[in-house]
């Protein structure tokens, strides 16, 4: 019974409010979720933690990362480096997303909504991270179909990597920047 209580409060001090900022690049992490796991052995039960990690730089590079380990502690960290190895580039306007965007990934669909300057970030869970990482501080989000915080995640993710600026349509077109006249 004690271990089962050592291993809860353990998960607990991990998933609130936890947001670290790193020394080298102003990166940080945020811990979305941790999952335990129980084997029954003989001597009673092992268990052990997963943990899935987003960091970012506030500046339009997001990263994940899932790792597993008997320790959550050391989860957290294999999770965390496994997030900085391969970061992506979103393209963003200004504090706020370019346009309207549906992301999918597995069973979990996110829709994400530009939103007025000093709205914030409406989103919930995995959503919320991936936003906050990323450097977006005006967004409307709303998860569809799957609850599941890795697909969650995956899907806002992959909505953000949809995103293109007016000027790159416009390039893909083969048209110049039109600039804008007053009425």
């Amino acid at each position: 019974m004690s271990e089962i209580a050592t291993a809860d409060k353990s998960v607990e001090g991990f998933l609130g409010g936890s947001a670290q900022t790193d020394d080298r690049g102003g990166i940080i992490e945020k811990v979305v979720h941790i999952n335990r796991c129980a084997k029954v052995v003989k001597g009673g039960r092992r268990f052990s933690f997963s943990a899935l990690v987003v960091a970012g730089d506030q500046q339009g590079k997001i990263g994940i990362g899932f790792g597993k380990a008997n320790e959550v502690s050391d989860a957290i960290k294999k999770a965390t480096e496994a997030s900085k190895k391969d970061f992506v580039t979103v393209n963003l306007r200004e504090n706020t997303i370019p346009h309207e965007v549906v992301g999918q990934h597995g069973g979990g669909y996110i829709m994400l909504k530009p939103a007025a300057p000093g709205t914030g970030i409406i989103a919930g869970g995995g959503a919320r991270a991936v936003l906050e990482a990323v450097g977006v501080k005006d967004v409307l989000a709303k998860s569809l179909g799957s609850s599941n915080h890795a697909n969650v995640v995956k899907a806002t993710i992959a909505a953000l990597l949809s995103l293109r600026t007016a000027d790159s349509i416009l390039k893909s077109r083969g048209k110049a920047n039109a600039e804008k006249k007053a009425l």
